[in-house]
């Protein structure tokens, strides 16, 4: 009964890295949603490429966006049906490739049966290995949209460092649109929209949000005086 999100206008121009921040609850993943049409405006209509995607097949929509979420989705089957997934008719060469790509294949390799060992629930797989398979399937799937949900919560340093330099490739020549947790990942951002209660409360670059000194400001600046202290 309660909107959601109210007001809320944007435009993301092609191959642009655009970082949706806020709290908890502020409409983030709604966003995502809305652009996967998962769900459908009220009011208001969402263009891609000057096309409004209420009048296009759910599923052409969602074809145009490769996902990588913070919580990893895998299937019980290979390694390499996991990755290969992500595209009809690959070649053993290209998962490969991917994987390189994603900074898994070594990992791959040192599996019982390599890319032919099955995942299930007691293949010994961390978080981070998860997550750099989903990587994998991006590569491979080659979208031109791109969303990422791009918390490392619970992974080792060394992990995180290869997630975010598989995602750092990933992104390239790609739009983007970030789900950022940890700020300091998106300072690099072309554009930065900050959302609370369901509404943009700012929108710009790093160094302008900091220098309007708005809403961004205070969340970035509280966030980083916490990894001070932790440090």
């Amino acid at each position: 009964e309660k909107p959601l999100i109210e007001r809320l206008s944007f435009s993301v121009r092609a191959g642009q890295k655009a970082a949706i921040v806020g709290p908890t609850g502020a409409g983030k993943t709604t966003i995502v949603n809305l652009l996967m049409r998962f769900y459908d405006p009220k009011s208001g209509r969402i263009e891609i490429d000057g096309r409004n995607i209420g009048e296009i097949n759910r599923e052409n929509v969602r074809e145009q966006f490769s996902m990588v979420l913070q919580d990893t989705w895998l299937f019980e089957g290979t390694v390499y049906e996991n990755i290969a997934y992500g595209k009809e008719g690959v070649t053993k060469e290209e998962v490969e490739a991917a994987c390189r790509a994603a900074y898994c294949d070594r990992f791959i390799r040192l599996l019982p049966k390599g890319y032919e060992t099955v995942i299930t629930d007691s293949t010994s797989l961390s978080g981070g290995q998860k997550q750099l398979l989903t990587i994998a399937r991006a590569f491979l799937s080659d979208k031109p949209l791109l969303i990422l949900d791009e918390a490392t919560s619970n992974v080792d340093t060394r992990t995180e460092i290869l997630i975010q330099k598989a995602m750092d490739k990933l992104m390239k020549g790609k739009t983007c649109f970030v789900i950022a947790h940890r700020l300091s990942t998106i300072v690099n951002a072309d554009m930065i929209i900050a959302v609370d209660n369901g509404r943009i409360v700012d929108i710009g670059t790093h160094r302008q949000l900091l220098e309007e000194d708005g809403f961004y400001a205070k969340l970035y600046n509280s966030q980083y005086a916490l990894q001070k202290e932790t440090n």
